[in-house]
């Protein structure tokens, strides 16, 4: 009852919003479906005033979201304040088009996080849990899907013979289901990968091993086990595919729901962009919905007779782990170190120069050093990245401690695609750096919340946890003492995970005039300039790609090394250190 009303509150205060978006703006929004309607028409108070007159907008916000809404009950969403159609049947199309690319990218998720697993698997079931570094994963998740669009359109179309734009039916998806479902299953592969290493270290699959149960069924079980901690993160990914394609559909000429809600936004289409928030709004719950009853029955009897196994944390880990983060992090460092010194704001008459002694990293369409921008523009990516994600790490964890509660927040946020509420937020306040930050934390934080409540509620099914209240510990005591503990390190890494998602995030924003703008150096910004040239001069995206790369992968290995208790491996044959008796979490507890 209380996620039903979550759901419902949230959902009234979305469309409430969205309804009062035109005078929120503090723009005429007159003037602004004038100008969507007939771009060369003059603005005279007559044309105005008939605009007014033809939608009943002196009649305010309230009187017509009501309307609007005594319509929705009849099954009349409306019409287009733009071209007076019917804007239901539009919203349908688009969805249905979404659907299709969804489904085709998942494939592409699934097989590549099925990449990744495999190995946390396999070394796992033969008695060795380990976390990898997550060098791969953090690869895949880094890189921007508008990039992978843009190279998949030069290479799709000369060498592969594939439509290069346009939507006529599912030989269309797959350039786009490539540049989609690469850094989705990035993502999903790297959080399964670790529910997998955490589940291989609870002691019934030592007891399995035993006892002679084969290793392709404790393989099952330990798939199992591992999935119900991010059947969640799988839903809210699908959900994020679904309508927050925007860059991805953009590039490619897709009619989806996701490039649809940009344009209603921009053009302040009223009633089809409320018809486009429903329709994503119940996806999202539905999703949802099946995310919650496939977690549960894939914990079973366990989550309600405080019977969920308890993981030791312990991983084997090989030397060579730490290289990893020591490397990214010394290479962002010498990036930085070679260009603080130079100009990245002067222009030159070589325009898109190749890499050379005097230019590194070769120069942009503007003739300006690539290596300066990017080192220049390393601290004020880093540093907001950092603070957005940080902030994002802090409302999860708070609202995802009370999930029935926030359930409904949590989904529509999910839903909410980036480019899409920075539009929203620019109306209200402008566009700058702040409201760029601002528009992704406010979609940022629902994925952790959504980790957080999962593993809230494991942790709490846990026997050592369950007994807690009978020894006389407060739920605050519980809660602050015991659960979090045992939580916050798995959300810290994912939210690592995402950092590079949240600085391509804020490119975005800042490339569509919401955020950051030229000249500043902005990875984003350098990284959008060499898209557009990514045939010509592929090394001017090249240089913040692989900065952008290479702080993913330091972030996600730093965090891999702080996860717990290893015994480390000195290499074949050799033996092992670190594994002295490590306190149980009952024992921690008390």
């Amino acid at each position: 009852m209380t996620a039903t009303l979550s759901r419902v509150l949230t959902a009234a205060a979305l469309l409430a919003v969205v309804g009062l978006l035109p005078w929120l703006s503090g723009r005429d929004p007159a003037l602004s479906i004038l100008r969507a309607r007939s771009a060369e028409q003059e603005p005279t108070p007559e044309a105005l005033d008939a605009v007014r007159a033809d939608l009943g907008l002196a009649d305010g916000p309230v009187a017509i979201l009501l309307r609007w809404l005594g319509g929705v009950v009849r099954g009349d969403f409306g019409t287009s304040w733009n071209t007076g159609r019917d804007v239901l049947p539009g919203a349908v199309a688009a969805l249905g088009v979404s659907a299709t690319l969804m489904a085709c990218a998942a494939v592409v998720a699934g097989l590549v996080a099925a990449a990744l697993v495999a190995p946390a698997l396999r070394a796992g079931v033969t008695g060795a849990p380990r976390r990898s570094s997550g060098l791969a994963a953090a690869a895949l998740t880094a890189t921007p899907e508008f990039l992978l669009a843009s190279v998949g359109v030069v290479v799709g179309s000369l060498y592969l013979a594939l439509p290069p734009y346009g939507w006529t039916g599912p030989q269309s998806a797959i350039l786009p289901a490539l540049a989609l479902g690469l850094p989705a299953g990035g993502l999903i592969g790297r959080l399964l990968a670790d529910a997998v290493s955490s589940a291989c270290t609870e002691h019934w699959v030592v007891t399995w091993t035993a006892a002679g149960i084969s290793r392709r069924r404790t393989a099952g079980a330990v798939l199992r086990r591992a999935a119900a901690a991010v059947t969640s993160q799988v839903a809210l990914v699908a959900v994020a595919l679904l309508g927050g394609a925007v860059a991805v559909e953009q590039v490619f000429a897709i009619p989806g729901l996701g490039r649809t809600m940009l344009g209603d936004a921009r053009s302040q289409d009223l009633p089809a962009m409320q018809a486009d928030v429903v329709l994503l709004l119940l996806v999202s719950v539905a999703f949802g919905i099946t995310a919650a009853v496939v977690r549960r029955a894939l914990l079973g009897a366990s989550i309600h007779d405080a019977a969920v196994p308890v993981p030791t944390t312990r991983f084997v880990r090989r030397r060579r782990h730490v290289v990893v983060p020591v490397v990214g992090a010394l290479g962002v460092l010498a990036i930085v170190v070679a260009g603080w010194s130079r100009d990245p704001y002067a222009a030159s008459t070589a325009k898109y120069a190749r890499p050379s002694a005097s230019a590194p990293f070769g120069t942009d369409a503007s003739g300006r050093d690539v290596l300066a921008r990017v080192a220049h523009g390393a601290v004020g990516t880093i540093g907001t990245s950092v603070a957005v994600l940080g902030a994002a790490v802090v409302v999860g964890l708070v609202l995802g401690c009370a999930p029935r509660l926030f359930v409904g927040p949590i989904e529509v946020s999910n839903a909410a695609p980036p480019v899409v509420t920075g539009v929203l937020v620019a109306s209200i306040w402008g566009p700058s750096a702040a409201a760029a930050a601002l528009a992704v934390l406010l979609v940022s934080w629902a994925p952790l919340a959504a980790h957080t409540a999962a593993l809230v509620a494991e942790v709490r099914a846990r026997p050592y946890v369950a007994v807690l209240p009978s020894l006389g510990a407060s739920r605050g005591r519980i809660l602050l003492g015991t659960v979090l503990p045992a939580v916050i390190p798995t959300v810290v890494r994912h939210a690592l995970l995402r950092l590079p998602g949240v600085a391509l995030a804020l490119a975005a924003l800042g490339f569509l005039g919401l955020g950051p703008t030229p000249p500043s150096p902005d990875w984003g910004l350098v990284l959008a300039d060499g898209v557009a040239a990514v045939e010509r001069a592929p090394w001017v995206a090249a240089a913040p790609l692989v900065s952008l790369i290479l702080v993913s992968i330091t972030a996600v290995a730093a965090s891999s090394l702080a996860s717990g208790p290893a015994r480390w491996f000195t290499g074949r044959g050799g033996a092992s250190v670190g594994s002295g008796a490590v306190p149980t979490p009952a024992a921690a507890s008390l």
